[in-house]
């Protein structure tokens, strides 16, 4: 036996088990993603913040007015509705939502008005296009105000698009998984 018959059994060994070479050649991405996920790295694939690597760092305390924060949502008929809509991506969220990234701009006890613009206790933040219909023309409906509930967060989101707080109101301190912090990103 010539060492070319002996190389050409360990290819045909290869070829016999195609599943064993691909599964050998992603080995290691998914190494690399697990090792990114576990150290607190994520994918952001929605316009509402700049697209790319993102990682969350630990939350020294409770969240203060315009912290950027990874937020899961709660499981609730609204967020289940917007799932379906395609306003949330799948993720490791209760409810399978992937978090989003938001800026937190009233806290509990705060009074909210949303409108034209965002009020806080009577002060304008932000002027906002308040949409009464998504892409799509399926009907949005809105949060008008009200106070910030206790153990809740109002969010907020430059991006005129943004499906944040102005439709679906406060949502649970609780689900703040931390900063949001941009590593490698790109504002489309």
């Amino acid at each position: 036996m010539t060492s070319g018959s002996a190389h050409s059994g360990t290819t045909r060994q290869w070829r016999q088990r195609p599943h064993l070479v691909v599964l050998v050649g992603l080995l290691p991405s998914f190494a690399i993603l697990f090792c990114g996920f576990s150290c607190g790295y994520r994918f952001n694939w929605t316009p509402s913040q700049s697209l790319g690597l993102w990682r969350i760092r630990p939350l020294a305390g409770a969240a203060a007015t315009g912290d950027l924060v990874f937020v899961c949502p709660p499981d609730t008929l609204r967020f289940r509705e917007a799932r379906i809509r395609g306003y949330l991506r799948a993720g490791l969220c209760p409810g399978g939502y992937g978090p989003l990234i938001k800026t937190v701009i009233a806290l509990e006890g705060q009074r909210v008005l949303v409108g034209g613009s965002i009020e806080i206790d009577g002060r304008v933040i932000a002027r906002v296009d308040h949409r009464k219909s998504d892409g799509r023309g399926r009907p949005l409906s809105s949060f008008k105000g009200g106070i910030v509930p206790a153990g809740h967060v109002f969010l907020h989101s430059s991006f005129s698009a943004s499906w944040d707080s102005r439709y679906f109101g406060p949502v649970p301190a609780e689900g703040i998984l931390g900063l949001a912090e941009a590593v490698l990103t790109y504002a489309p």
